[in-house]
């Protein structure tokens, strides 16, 4: 071996390792994912999610401030109403008194200032079908009915302190209409994150116990097909058209390479959601001793970011952040 064939030297301090790593992880880059449920008066856990939970308004605040001195970068929002608030068009969804927007401005009111604010802008949570949109008379969901809705829903979310409106429902022109009834409000400054790439996949399971989802059926007419690449270019020129912020990917873990693809034809800074799929394998995996927990939750971290993702949903958020700070 000749002096030019030995890059181990730079592997071989934590000093030197550390001066040339490629890809940073910080809490900055870290978005907690937090559920809000109607009827709670404390958290309740989530069986699949080991140590994320369904909040009360209480502990949603407190959990708010948490994240915010850790911090994370932002905090996404979910609403879970009470089963028989929930109706073919998902009403509450665009009320003012609808849970998710009580939790917004609770949100908005503990940490405003401090934090980026984020809103799920979607359906299924609220559709007594679990669908992410309005139903047509065949059982179908119904694309251009469905944009009536997230424009009713964006203008409440945005009304309620939400930052950034993530639309996720995967409805084509969904971003465009949202755009035009924001602007069209006086709303120009609320911005709009992007579901650009998300697919239908496995993964989901734990988040649908984590929105007591009333799915009927599946979302693969919606959903992007797993087994698709350039498809997500072409949403990703669609939502750029339209209006768009910011854009993800959903989920991370089986889709790095459609990150990479997004992250290098993106304009705009790049998401990506580790799913709640992700977050349970880890965790199951790590309770029985098989993998070591903090090292693989930090690995998978960096792997979406060194992917191209300039900031990663996942629910260990606040946990990691502590360890990065």
């Amino acid at each position: 071996m000749t002096g030019m064939d030995r890059p181990r030297r730079l592997r071989r301090t934590p000093a030197l390792r550390r001066l040339v790593a490629e890809t940073s992880l910080e809490p900055r880059q870290l978005v907690l994912p937090m559920f809000v449920a109607d009827g709670l008066d404390e958290p309740k856990e989530i069986s699949s999610l080991p140590g994320v939970a369904q909040h009360s308004m209480d502990s949603l605040r407190k959990a708010a401030v948490e994240a915010v001195a850790a911090g994370v970068g932002g905090l996404m929002l979910f609403g879970v109403p009470r089963p028989e608030d929930k109706d073919g068009i998902g009403s509450q969804a665009s009320e003012l008194d609808g849970i998710l927007n009580r939790g917004l401005r609770a949100l908005s009111e503990e940490v405003g200032d401090s934090t980026v604010i984020m809103a799920d802008t979607c359906l299924d949570e609220f559709t007594d079908h679990g669908h992410c949109g309005v139903l047509s008379a065949d059982g179908s969901v119904d694309n251009d009915a469905t944009l009536h809705r997230y424009v009713e829903m964006a203008l409440a979310q945005a009304a309620s302190g939400a930052d950034l409106l993530g639309t996720s429902g995967m409805m084509d022109g969904q971003v465009g209409a949202v755009r035009r009834g924001l602007d069209a409000a006086g709303r120009t400054d609320t911005g709009i994150l992007a579901y650009t790439a998300k697919y239908s996949s496995a993964f989901y399971g734990p988040f649908r116990e984590a929105v007591g989802s009333s799915l009927q059926g599946d979302r693969r007419t919606y959903q992007q097909d797993a087994a698709n690449r350039r498809e997500a270019l072409h949403e990703l020129e669609l939502d750029l058209a339209e209006g768009a912020d910011i854009v993800m990917v959903k989920p991370a873990m089986s889709y790095l390479d459609i990150l990479r693809d997004i992250a290098n034809e993106s304009t705009v800074p790049v998401a990506a959601y580790q799913i709640s799929g992700e977050y349970a394998m880890i965790s199951a995996a790590a309770e029985r001793g098989w993998i070591d927990r903090r090292g693989a939750i930090l690995e998978s971290l960096l792997g979406i970011r060194r992917a191209g993702a300039d900031f990663v949903l996942t629910y260990w958020a606040t946990e990691a952040s502590h360890w990065l700070s």
